[in-house]
């Protein structure tokens, strides 16, 4: 499989801030939820981006490869429909599952990390990259819970699945901040066990505690601590990209420009 492209440092591309996209400085690449993006009309900022030359990469949200169910192929029809309209160089989901026994959740939900169920996400990743046009990377989830009997860690289930699929990793270490708080989780045991060679890019995001629970909101400010863990990454391996997630309560541009400044500035100091 080549290698894939440096991406740099980017933000997720959300209508309710497309000018701020389109204006901010330093945008090396913007990721998109494919789900939100329509053959045929595709956005016009988003278009705009792709013709000056700023890689769009379609980030999934349903594919559901930690499922029992077999995967869904029009899902996967359209992720590929949409990484070739933005001339994608990867495609993108989670290690999780969404649906089950006919119904929905409405979230990420975490995978049994047991040798069955391994094999049940290895099957569904295999029968997704054989219709997907580019590589696939797949990203870590955060969890308020963790599912009894687990025979693997997170970092060697991840470990693990890469090397059966030989699909890539989107690492979110504001997700590893989350279980860390959350579950008790070791971020540097993760860190040491997954295929660091393997890695696509990174995802960076805000979240906020609620008392003793903290939620990964994408809708405040990124904490120092996860900026700790994105420094603790780098000094391990140079990142092909960093990109900065928001989905709601959007601050100003100079507060958007202020936290890609200081992703930079980590990814930066150990280049």
């Amino acid at each position: 499989m080549s290698e894939l492209p440096r991406l740099g440092v980017g933000i997720g591309w959300r209508s309710e801030i497309d000018i701020t996209v389109e204006r901010l400085p330093g945008v090396d690449f913007v990721e998109v939820v494919a789900e939100n993006i329509h053959i045929g009309h595709i956005p016009e900022s988003v278009v705009l981006l792709r013709e000056r030359g700023v890689p769009v990469l379609p980030h999934g949200v349903s594919l559901s490869l930690g499922g029992a169910d077999e995967v869904d192929a029009q899902r996967v029809k359209h992720l590929a429909e949409v990484a070739e309209a933005l001339d994608a160089p990867l495609v993108s989901d989670h290690v999780c599952f969404v649906r089950a026994g006919g119904l929905d959740s409405g979230h990420l939900m975490p995978v049994p990390r047991t040798r069955d169920a391994l094999d049940v996400l290895v099957a569904n990743v295999k029968a997704a990259q054989q219709d997907l046009p580019v590589p696939l990377a797949l990203e870590n989830v955060a969890a308020l819970l963790e599912w009894p009997d687990g025979e693997l860690s997170e970092g060697q289930f991840l470990a693990e699945l890469v090397e059966r699929t030989d699909c890539y990793l989107l690492v979110d270490v504001a997700n590893l901040y989350a279980n860390a708080r959350n579950l008790g989780t070791d971020p540097e045991r993760f860190l040491d066990e997954i295929p660091l060679e393997r890695l696509a890019y990174v995802h960076v995001a805000g979240g906020v505690e609620h008392g003793e629970v903290y939620h990964d909101t994408h809708a405040h400010a990124v904490l120092p601590e996860v900026l700790g863990l994105l420094d603790e990454l780098c000094s391990r391996v140079a990142p092909p990209g960093v990109l900065l997630e928001r989905d709601d309560n959007y601050p100003s541009d100079t507060e958007i420009a202020t936290e890609l400044a200081a992703i930079r500035e980590v990814v930066e100091k150990h280049r």
